[in-house]
């Protein structure tokens, strides 16, 4: 019982809160990551992984067929399921793309804000791994390999500075992430660019809400969820008891 002891042990233990400083130099980063063009087309690809997984776990949620995933270089991705083309499950499926980034980034925050780091740390390589599983293409491979070896390096054999530094990066790039690509749809859709088959004109075509109206409803999701992750991140009520 000692080995599992040990293990529980590891993945329930707290880390102090790093100085304020170092939070504002990662939420710097993250914003960086997500606000710098040349950095975005690099740091889109993890939003994506979440994009995509999102897309995976409500399918199987919805009791969906899940047949594969593929991630591309351009930083786009594709799931395929099988099930009814319509419907509550259709339509839960589809809307869980945009929002998924978001909700990992307040799982993420609420467990960095809790000190749970280490927990967090191989929740996400647990993730990975299932991923893993129903990829269908060899960069898709490929990358969820790189960032699941830098996880685990991280998580392996990196100090606590480390691990916290890539917790509070990762919780808020998730967060600002998940906002940006609604933006960038919205755009696309007033230049009248878009292609018709994003999961905003899908969601458009099995409901009664028109595209836009999702479009909306993903942008409300994502900005609410980025600002109270940031709360769970940042010491607020340290400041508001102070004040």
């Amino acid at each position: 019982m000692e080995p599992f002891e040990t293990l529980f042990d590891t993945l329930t233990r707290t880390q102090e809160a790093p100085p304020l400083w170092v939070m504002l130099a990662c939420l710097a980063a993250a914003a960086v990551a997500v606000l710098s063009p040349p950095v975005w087309r690099w740091s889109r690809g993890l939003v994506t992984i979440a994009h995509e997984g999102g897309h995976a776990f409500m399918a199987v949620l919805m009791r969906r067929r899940l047949t594969g995933i593929r991630l591309h270089a351009d930083t786009s991705g594709l799931t395929f399921s099988r099930g009814r083309p319509t419907g509550f499950g259709a339509a839960m499926t589809l809307f869980a793309g945009y929002t998924f980034p978001a909700a990992l980034g307040l799982m993420a925050a609420a467990l960095t804000g809790a000190g749970r780091i280490v927990l967090l740390l191989w929740i996400t390589l647990g993730l990975l791994a299932v991923m893993l599983v129903f990829i269908r293409n060899w960069y898709g491979a490929l990358a969820l390999i790189v960032v699941g070896a830098g996880v685990f390096a991280a998580t392996w054999y990196g100090n606590a500075i480390v691990q916290t530094v890539a917790a509070y990066v990762g919780s808020w790039l998730l967060l600002f992430g998940s906002v940006k690509p609604v933006l960038e749809l919205g755009s696309r859709r007033r230049g009248g660019r878009g292609s018709g088959q994003s999961d905003a004109d899908q969601l458009g075509g099995i409901t009664a809400l028109p595209a836009g109206g999702w479009i909306f409803l993903f942008m409300l999701a994502t900005i609410a969820a980025a600002g109270w992750g940031t709360w769970m991140l940042l010491p607020v009520e340290d400041w508001l008891g102070a004040a």
